[in-house]
C-alpha cells in the first residue's frame, strides 16, 4: 500500500476496457493515481504530459502497438526510465524474453490475479 503523500501514477495502456479497469481498480485500492489510455499513442502522450512512476502495458494495442511503445520509451531520455510492466495474453518464453530484452521490468501473463499484479507493481516500486 502507498503511504501518505508519495502518490505514485501508475499508467494502464490496454485496449480492452474490462482488463484496463481492472488493472485500475485494483491499483487505486492500494493508494496509486491511474492514468489510462487504449492504445501506444494516447500512452506515450500521457507519459509526456506527466509525471509516470510505472506503466503496465499490453502488447497488442491498436495505432503503435506495446513493441512500438517499449521502443519509442527507450529511445527518449525523459520516458526511458520508467520502469514497465508488460501484461498480455501470450505465456510464451520467447515473447517474455523479447519483452525483457527490449526494455520491460517484468512480465505478467493475463487473466492475472488481483494479488499477483498488486505484488509485481508494489516490488517495482517500493
Amino acid at each position: 500500500m502507498v503511504r501518505k503523500g508519495e502518490t505514485k501514477t501508475v499508467l494502464v495502456i490496454e485496449d480492452e476496457a474490462d482488463v484496463r479497469n481492472f488493472a485500475s481498480r485494483v491499483l487505486e485500492l492500494e493508494g496509486y493515481r491511474i492514468l489510462q489510455a487504449e492504445g501506444g499513442d494516447g500512452g506515450l502522450r500521457l507519459m509526456r504530459e506527466n509525471r509516470v512512476a510505472l506503466v503496465l502495458l499490453d502488447l497488442r494495442l491498436p495505432g503503435d502497438d506495446g513493441w512500438s511503445v517499449l521502443a519509442q520509451m527507450q529511445s527518449e531520455p525523459g520516458l526511458s526510465a520508467i520502469p514497465v510492466i508488460v501484461f498480455t495474453g501470450s505465456a510464451a518464453e520467447s515473447q517474455r524474453d523479447q519483452a525483457l530484452a527490449v526494455g520491460a521490468t517484468d512480465y505478467l501473463v493475463k487473466p492475472m490475479s488481483a494479488a499477483s499484479l498488486r505484488e509485481t507493481v508494489a516490488r517495482i516500486l517500493n
